[in-house]
């Protein structure tokens, strides 16, 4: 029986993201192809080079970066520039957030495969809800959680493989999950990253380098997308660039992407569910981000209990969200092929904001998190849209030696 049929309308889910052809999953494999290492496809039709530098710029948002032109000079240059066939924006993982995205990266696959499936989400192992990113839980193996080999892993053995970070994510769970194999070189401010990323290319042979920058997330969540901190952080990131740009080997292909985007969500639309109880009869486990919600239910739960969840949720919210069960996601494609001991992890109902509405359990979730402005994680073209910008390194000026 079909979803209409079932509950009187569609559940009206997006499209799933573009994996296999135009999504943050084809950044390094594309970039491995780009270096000739066998095994990979270049699905992004990067050009051929002997070094690459993936820009990841945590919340930078395809639409954002549209609509702050004015603040990012050299980026705006290399936008006019041209780059070929190299699309100029790609789809993030679904959910759209930090911890999905970054193992799509790291690993070429969708979360249905890695299993970073949301912020947090429930370990089946030990019915609990477990963090994906800064507070990963310690019985949490995250090598045995994320199995998948990275393409840093495949790659290692024939080029040089750098990160640069900050220095606390040099071997946190969240790198040994998703972005494990590279040298880690680390600095804690914008000039001393650009200055070892400068560094550790400065050698003559083939490279592929991923250079993080979190400041402008960091922003947008404290103050807003639309504040002047993150236009400022966003002035910040294109200096960066433009120095990368000068301080790499010539030639260099550089790449600049995000991991998703960010909108606002005004305080008055930063709901506690926790409170009405029909939005959380018969569910177990909250998890998942306040713009996509995952929904465990109890293990007796039926398929009524389940149906009655999701015309709950459409009562109140009505057009504001997308609501869909696992099963409805899973055809749909959101999390690419899923892996048996993934599924588990995906909520029995997922409740998705349509618009500036950002969702909350207060039972389980700190009070500070509702201070929170800048959001992202849902299927909206803010969020899941990001830019993909490519050019080559126009290298150090003045005298060779």
């Amino acid at each position: 029986m079909s979803e209409t049929a079932q509950t009187g309308r569609s559940s009206d889910i997006p499209a799933p993201p573009l994996f296999g052809t135009k999504s943050i999953a084809e950044v390094l494999s594309s970039s491995a192809a780009a270096l000739g290492l066998p095994g990979f496809t270049n699905q992004l039709q990067l050009p051929s080079s002997q070094r690459v530098c993936v820009v990841l710029a945590d919340g930078l948002g395809r639409s954002l970066l549209k609509q702050k032109t004015s603040h990012t000079p050299f980026l705006r240059s290399v936008l006019a520039g041209g780059q070929g066939n190299v699309p100029r924006w790609i789809d993030s993982a679904f959910p759209s957030t930090t911890a999905a995205s970054l193992a799509s990266l790291g690993t070429g696959l969708p979360a249905g495969q890695h299993g970073m499936v949301g912020y947090d989400v429930l370990d089946p192992a030990q019915d609990k809800v477990v963090n994906l990113l800064g507070n990963w839980d310690s019985q949490v193996d995250p090598a045995t959680w994320q199995p998948n080999a990275t393409v840093f892993e495949r790659v290692a053995s024939e080029v040089d493989v750098v990160t640069v970070s900050l220095p606390q994510f040099g071997n946190s769970p969240m790198t040994q999950a998703a972005l494990r194999g590279s040298r880690f070189v680390g600095g804690t401010t914008l000039h001393a990253r650009t200055a070892a990323a400068a560094e550790a290319m400065s050698g003559g042979g083939r490279s592929l380098m991923y250079f993080y920058l979190n400041e402008l997330d960091k922003a947008g969540h404290r103050y807003g997308c639309q504040s002047d901190r993150w236009e400022h952080q966003l002035e910040e990131l294109d200096s960066t660039v433009k120095r990368l740009s000068a301080t790499l080997p010539a030639g260099t292909t550089i790449l600049l992407t995000g991991d998703h985007g960010m909108l606002d969500v005004p305080e008055s639309q930063r709901i506690d569910y926790s409170a009405e109880e029909s939005l959380v009869a018969g569910v177990r486990h909250t998890a998942g981000e306040p713009r996509m919600v995952h929904l465990y239910l109890e293990p007796d739960a039926t398929d009524s209990h389940r149906d009655a969840l999701l015309a709950a949720w459409r009562k109140r919210f009505g057009e504001r969200i997308w609501a869909f069960t696992r099963d409805q996601a899973v055809e749909a494609g959101l999390f690419g092929a899923v892996r048996p001991e993934v599924a588990p992890r995906i909520g029995d109902v997922m409740i998705a904001a349509r618009d500036t509405l950002a969702l909350y359990d207060t039972r389980r979730v700190r009070p500070a998190a509702l201070e929170v402005v800048g959001q992202h994680g849902s299927l909206t073209k803010t969020e899941r849209e990001v830019p993909l910008l490519c050019f080559a390194a126009a290298g150090r000026k003045g005298k060779r030696g």
